[in-house]
């Protein structure tokens, strides 16, 4: 007798799948300040990615990737990053291999460092006649490991949170950050790897941004694929 279909693609067995929508987080092993933890971006993509995945009969949750374009960040000890052109090259391949079980595929990302890789990426693959959409998590606010992932983690994951060694980093707009970021990474810019203030992040603050993600999420899936 067939098994029933399972949404988690690791726990299935080969007769679990179904072709459908693949959905794929890709996060990052980065420093996240001194008192997030370096896999910040690959946890809040992976939620987003399994709450899509419980609301959709046809879609299936794919493993996170949970290295990515992370080279702004190595000068901090624990950053371990797959390159721009590492990541693209092994997202390519896993994405042709994907397609040959499912018809749709959806990359959910945590990580704005990924996001010029990932753009080129998805553009190849409907080059090639597949079907592969991407969605990025944003916000308004700091820039990274402030008050915004700051409560998201207190919502998913308070026991990682270090808010005893929270403390502020540079709290100047990205735009005037950017420059001198890209061409030195970000150490050039904030001593302790915070671009922003986590002060008052709150686990009822990062409950409502992610379910604003969540909806963002739904919705978009939805336009693509209703």
């Amino acid at each position: 007798m067939t098994s029933s279909v399972r949404s988690h693609l690791a726990e299935a067995v080969w007769p679990q799948v179904r072709g459908g929508l693949l959905v794929l987080p890709v996060g990052s092993l980065e420093q996240h300040g001194p008192h997030l933890p370096l896999d910040t971006d690959t946890r809040i993509a992976a939620a987003l990615a399994a709450d899509l995945v419980r609301g959709r009969p046809d879609a299936v949750l794919a493993p996170a990737v949970p290295y990515g374009a992370s080279g702004e960040h190595q000068d901090f000890p624990g950053t371990v990053s797959a390159g721009a052109e590492g990541l693209a090259g092994y997202l390519v391949e896993l994405l042709r291999s994907a397609s040959r079980t499912f018809e749709r595929m959806l990359l959910v990302n945590g990580h704005g460092g990924n996001t010029e890789t990932l753009h080129r990426v998805v553009a190849r693959m409907r080059d090639e006649g597949r079907d592969v959409r991407l969605w990025e998590a944003t916000w308004k606010g700091d820039a990274h490991a402030g008050r915004a992932e700051t409560s998201l983690l207190l919502a998913l994951a308070p026991s990682l949170v270090r808010l005893d060694r929270a403390e502020a980093g540079n709290t100047a707009p990205l735009d005037e950050l950017w420059p001198p970021l890209r061409a030195h990474g970000v150490r050039a810019v904030s001593e302790n790897g915070v671009l922003g203030d986590p002060a008052g992040a709150s686990a009822e603050e990062g409950r409502a941004l992610y379910a604003e993600l969540a909806r963002d999420l739904a919705d978009a899936t939805a336009r693509w694929w209703p």
